[in-house]
């Protein structure tokens, strides 16, 4: 796509650290870190506003990237964007989701149509190198100077409300500076000013790691369900079997650190290969396909950083935290953070009397969502929690506000959390009668989520 260069403010003389004239320092209200979901949701909804923003983005579009599945939460937002149709026309339908477990003797398929609001009943798989690509370029189209191929390497903030002075390298090596009323960052697991500020955690009450491929000619389910995302349960952790529109399966691994120990000297496409032959209802889907992508993987996937704003910043996305993706919140809080972000900073530059109310509101949201989504996430691998997915009932609701919270519907005034909190008291009721056996999966999983320095390489189910 076409990029262009940000414009000089002649209106200001843009300074740097020291107090003295930069010149060569272009200037603009926002500077965005970062190209994904949520930097190119906060990017043109601020310039909708009027407010003058620069996007920095490291790569170049389209670029591969996982997480492909989005929820029905997100469609909303696609249409505030104005890029509804475009993501129509590159994604696969999906409906609900299927879970499968190798403890069960049958498989178990939620639908999005049967969750507490009846208005969302579908999502889309999508390819992220065409999703992400639609939402930059759409963000060039809204006014914002998007600037490809530009690392960000520093970020100076300035005294009082002068903001910041961010310096940034193109590929041609060429080092640019831009001075910014407001810094977004939203550099995904890259944790710009998370690393920056030294406020990035690992996530004490839950860690995984990752492995994952594009594999062609897998058996996907008839009809409509044929773009449902699948949840495979193995000995240890889960598989995701997402549905793409081009006709390519996103085949992934998420295990407990210990296990990616034992890789030893095979090639990561081999201990792929090796860890679907664990989980016989997955090998079989897979009998017949091909990986067409190499094997990638990531580690230390679970981390939060101590605050998500500061004096003219934000932290967005997966730039904030991250937990685990078995529910695909990850796009979905991505964008929703974006526009709250939008929302906070608009606040903060048009009417600043208001802006510790607007953070705080901000802040609220940023922890509103990965805390909804924890508590599940934290047990999805319990034995009594598999129990409840694979016999849901719907005394008093319960499966409607679980199928909400699938369906990413956390943040409307649903009202889901009266039965949520009934499930989780059945949730609690159910470990007791069965106390033996969930001390065992409390004991273990303790030693699962250890960092791989501390796990023992014997462990298993």
């Amino acid at each position: 796509m076409e990029t262009t260069q940000a414009r000089t403010d002649a209106r200001t003389a843009p300074r740097t650290a020291d107090g003295s004239a930069a010149q060569d320092t272009l200037a603009c209200d926002v500077l965005v870190i970062g190209g994904g979901p949520a930097g190119s949701t906060v990017a043109p909804l601020l310039a909708e506003k009027g407010h003058r923003v620069v996007l920095l983005e490291k790569a170049h579009h389209p670029r591969f990237h996982i997480g492909e599945s989005l929820l029905p939460a997100n469609l909303p937002i696609l249409e505030r964007l104005g890029v509804a149709d475009e993501v129509r026309a590159i994604g696969m339908e999906k409906w609900g989701a299927e879970f499968v477990s190798p403890w069960h003797d049958h498989r178990q398929e939620f639908q999005f149509a049967e969750a507490w609001d009846k208005s969302m009943p579908f999502a889309y798989q999508v390819k992220r190198a065409d999703f992400d690509h639609i939402l930059i370029r759409n963000a060039a189209r809204k006014g914002v100077e998007v600037v490809e191929g530009c690392k960000v390497t520093a970020v100076d903030f300035l005294p009082g409300d002068a903001g910041a002075v961010v310096r940034a390298q193109h590929d041609d090596g060429r080092e640019q500076r831009w001075q910014a009323r407001f810094v977004v960052d939203a550099s995904g697991r890259d944790t710009f000013l998370a690393n920056r500020f030294q406020i990035k955690h690992r996530n004490p009450r839950h860690n995984s790691s990752a492995m994952y491929a594009h594999f062609a000619g897998a058996r996907r389910n008839d009809g409509r369900a044929e773009g449902n995302i699948t949840i495979f349960w193995f000995d240890h952790g889960w598989f995701w079997f997402i549905p793409l529109s081009d006709g390519a399966t996103s085949i992934g691994a998420t295990v407990w650190p210990y296990y990616m120990k034992t890789k030893g000297k095979r090639t990561l496409d081999q201990f792929l290969r090796d860890t679907i032959a664990m989980c016989p209802a997955l090998a079989e889907r897979l009998a017949d396909a091909t990986q067409v992508t190499p094997a990638e993987a990531t580690g230390n996937f679970s981390y939060i950083s101590e605050r998500n704003h500061g004096a003219n910043y934000l932290l967005l996305g997966d730039a904030f935290a991250f937990i685990d993706p078995v529910f695909s919140s990850g796009v979905m809080l991505a964008m929703n953070s974006g526009v709250a972000g939008a929302e906070a900073i608009d606040t903060c530059l048009s009417r600043p009397a208001e802006a510790a109310a607007a953070l705080r509101k901000f802040d609220k949201v940023m922890r509103h969502g990965p805390s909804a989504f924890s508590w599940f996430i934290y047990r999805i691998t319990n034995p009594t929690m598999r129990d409840m997915f694979m016999g849901p009932r719907n005394v008093f609701r319960v499966k409607e506000a679980l199928l909400s919270v699938l369906a990413g519907d956390v943040f409307g005034k649903t009202p889901i959390w009266r039965s949520v909190r009934v499930f989780k008291l059945i949730y609690y009721a159910s470990s007791a009668f069965h106390f033996r056996r969930s001390l065992a999966a409390w004991r273990k999983r303790r030693i699962n989520i250890r960092p791989v320095e501390e796990a023992g390489m014997s462990v298993g189910r």
